[in-house]
């Protein structure tokens, strides 16, 4: 790093790092739970901003992956944790498994409490390189020439893949066998190795095989182009009206966790992810938005996340198991 660049960072980092001194600082390593298996969209967003983050909070910040039931195994360990601002969750699922799941061993609601907001980013519509179709619509026909041919690649029960696949076949009235694999890296590998045919994964867990060619994709579940794939049509141009479907990445921490602790992570995370941004934007199409800069704020989200996604699913007639 040039005098110059390091300069600014530790200007940029000044701010955060003088209110962390201020306040409540850990007295260990941080841990921060990916519900998911190495590789999604949660595991690339997390390692990004960790590292800033830990140079603000003068503590390391470990990432444990605990991957199994949609994420719910991973949050509820979260949620179990001693709240004392030592451990995190981030989980783009957060908002979708209460959603999708009956019997949720905590609440989303009552059991955490909102730290920052890392990023949004839409879903994309990909195809594994061994189905013929080039465009959306081309795929959809065959889909519809083929009812139950296809499977398509879910990140778990109730993760934002499963509710673009089930968003994306009701919207489109094809038919196709839903494949729950162990998180958004493990479900883009089987789209790639051809072991499952297509799937709704983040930017995050697939941009990189999309850039490469491993994976073909179809559309952005978006109303706009992405600018981290410019090339690829957004949802109406490719002919996929109403198939919106975008995810956002909460960082929460256990209820009871003293408010001391949560401001300072806050701030050590939002300022990490202002840091962070070029690089979220070029490797996950993950961008940061303001106003997310309370408890309140990130919860109010979370919230409003849960009752979009319970809409969309019992409009499609989906009911939770």
């Amino acid at each position: 790093m040039t005098t110059r660049r390091a300069a600014l960072a530790l200007a940029l980092a000044a701010p955060a790092i003088a209110h962390a001194q201020a306040g409540w600082r850990p007295t260990r390593p941080v841990r921060l739970i990916v519900p998911a298996a190495p590789g999604g969209s949660n595991d690339i967003v997390g390692r990004i901003i960790a590292e800033p983050a830990a140079q603000i909070l003068g503590q390391p910040i470990i990432i444990e992956n605990r991957a199994g039931a949609g994420s719910v195994i991973g949050s509820e360990a979260a949620a179990r944790a001693p709240a004392d601002g030592h451990t995190l969750l981030i989980n783009s699922s957060l908002a979708t498994v209460p959603a999708m799941v009956a019997r949720m061993p905590y609440n989303t609601l009552t059991d955490f409490e909102g730290v920052a907001v890392a990023g949004f980013s839409p879903h994309l519509l990909v195809v594994s390189p061994r189905v013929e179709a080039r465009t959306a619509q081309e795929f959809v026909a065959l889909l519809r020439a083929h009812p139950g041919r296809y499977n398509y690649a879910s990140a778990g029960l109730g993760s934002g893949p499963h509710i673009g696949g089930l968003l994306f076949m009701s919207r489109m009235n094809v038919e196709a066998e839903t494949v729950h694999y162990r998180g958004g890296g493990p479900g883009v590998a089987a789209m790639v190795s051809g072991e499952a045919h297509f799937g709704t994964p983040t930017m995050a867990s697939a941009i990189g095989q999309v850039r490469g060619g491993g994976l073909r994709a179809l559309a952005v579940l978006s109303s706009q182009r992405s600018p981290a794939l410019p090339d690829v049509p957004n949802a109406t141009e490719a002919g996929l009206p109403g198939v919106v479907h975008e995810e956002f990445f909460p960082i929460v921490a256990p209820k009871g966790t003293p408010p001391e602790a949560v401001a300072a992570l806050g701030a050590a995370f939002r300022q990490a992810i202002q840091q962070s941004a070029a690089r979220l934007a070029e490797m996950t199409g993950v961008a940061p938005r303001a106003g997310f800069e309370t408890n309140a704020q990130v919860m109010t989200l979370v919230r409003e996340g849960i009752e979009t996604y319970t809409r969309i699913l019992r409009a499609a007639g989906v009911q939770p198991e």
